[in-house]
């Protein structure tokens, strides 16, 4: 069986996370390739597709969320998600055991006792009318009926994982500053979600695919690991004969679509600047193709970060204007200048125009 060292996988991870080459996409081809992007940080996403897409404008993703054809719900890992109507209506059932688990795994003794199938019609009640509430406001309506827990415990139960709700505009949209409020998923994009198949689990096995093209090669770990749902063995199993297989370094058992791009591991990689949380790197177990295990944390901690050679050399913050680069390592003089190139056109596009500036501090010694 081919073995694909680190090199290989990183390059074939910015290849399919189109950070290898800026991508001829449209903004909502480009969610729906990557299967969403991580959106609990609202302002984020600009940042993703500005640096995986050619001609992205920042009124183009502001437009896909008002013209509800993209929308901001909890999907992996229980985290918020960008991701396509389609693949929200078609997602959320799936994904509905994780996210009352990972809730519960929270809260459990806050709500123990409670029925949670009365909770969630309670729930979707107090949002029947399509009136975007909050959290707290939810709350609210439905406090009177359970006392007992704690407000955040009934709330996240509610609108993180029983009733399917969408995060309404202008939270999300370009340059916006705007509270969390909640409504209804089916009211929003004007029909329900898609129910639970009656057998197998087509939806398992095309998110199977769908990673794979987005993140592969990945093992079936790295598959967990993004989306947090469990009985995907039977999905991978069940299309078992579609894929191909490789292994790593460490001798673990690789997944992948035959036709996907895996480049020449000595394929030149572009100074590429990453937002915070971005799934390019949490969308695997194993971060080891693209950070190193000495700054894992980073990609836990909101820290953005910039790629150099194809891996995590330096975060990257903004200050009035400026970007400023903070190298991890030491960075040649050719990496110096290529990450100030690339950190003026983000400062440009970041300030619309009105800023170019970026200062890179000195490497650790």
């Amino acid at each position: 069986m081919t073995v694909l060292d680190t090199r290989a996988l990183n390059r074939a991870t910015l290849a399919r996370q189109l950070l290898l080459d800026r991508a001829d996409l449209s903004a909502h081809d480009a969610v729906a390739h990557l299967c969403g992007l991580q959106a609990q940080e609202p302002q984020e996403p600009f940042v993703g597709l500005w640096s995986r897409l050619r001609a992205f404008a920042p009124a183009a993703l502001s437009d896909l969320l008002t013209g509800r054809r993209v929308v901001r719900i909890h999907l992996m890992r229980r985290t918020v998600h960008l991701v396509t109507a389609q693949d929200a209506l078609a997602w959320r059932a799936r994904h509905a055991t994780m996210l009352r688990r990972q809730v519960l795994g929270v809260y459990r003794i806050e709500l123990d006792g409670i029925d949670l199938d009365e909770l969630a019609a309670a729930g979707r009640a107090a949002l029947a009318d399509g009136e975007p509430r909050s959290m707290a406001e939810v709350v609210r309506v439905l406090a009177g009926r359970w006392p007992t827990p704690g407000h955040r415990a009934l709330g996240e139960m509610v609108v993180a994982a029983l009733v399917p709700v969408a995060q309404m505009p202008p939270r999300g949209l370009w340059r916006a500053k705007a509270g969390v409020r909640n409504v209804l998923l089916s009211s929003w994009l004007g029909r329900e979600i898609d129910p639970p198949a009656p057998d197998g689990d087509p939806v398992g096995e095309a998110l199977v695919r769908r990673y794979l093209a987005a993140y592969g090669p990945a093992t079936a770990g790295d598959l967990r690991a993004w989306c947090g749902l469990a009985g995907l063995p039977a999905a991978v199993a069940a299309i078992r004969e579609e894929l191909v297989t490789f292994r790593d370094e460490r001798g673990r058992k690789l997944l992948d679509l035959p036709d996907a791009p895996r480049p020449d591991p000595d394929t030149p990689a572009p100074v590429r600047f990453l937002p915070a949380f971005d799934n390019a790197i949490l969308g695997y177990q194993d971060r080891g193709r693209i950070i190193d295990d000495a700054h894992r944390g980073l990609s836990v901690a909101g820290e953005r970060v910039v790629l150099v050679d194809g891996r995590v050399a330096a975060t990257w913050t903004v200050e009035a204007d400026t970007v400023v680069v903070t190298p991890l390592r030491r960075l040649s003089r050719a990496d110096r200048t290529a990450v100030a190139e690339q950190g003026r056109e983000l400062a440009s596009f970041l300030s619309d125009d009105g800023s170019d500036r970026v200062r890179v501090a000195a490497s650790p010694r």
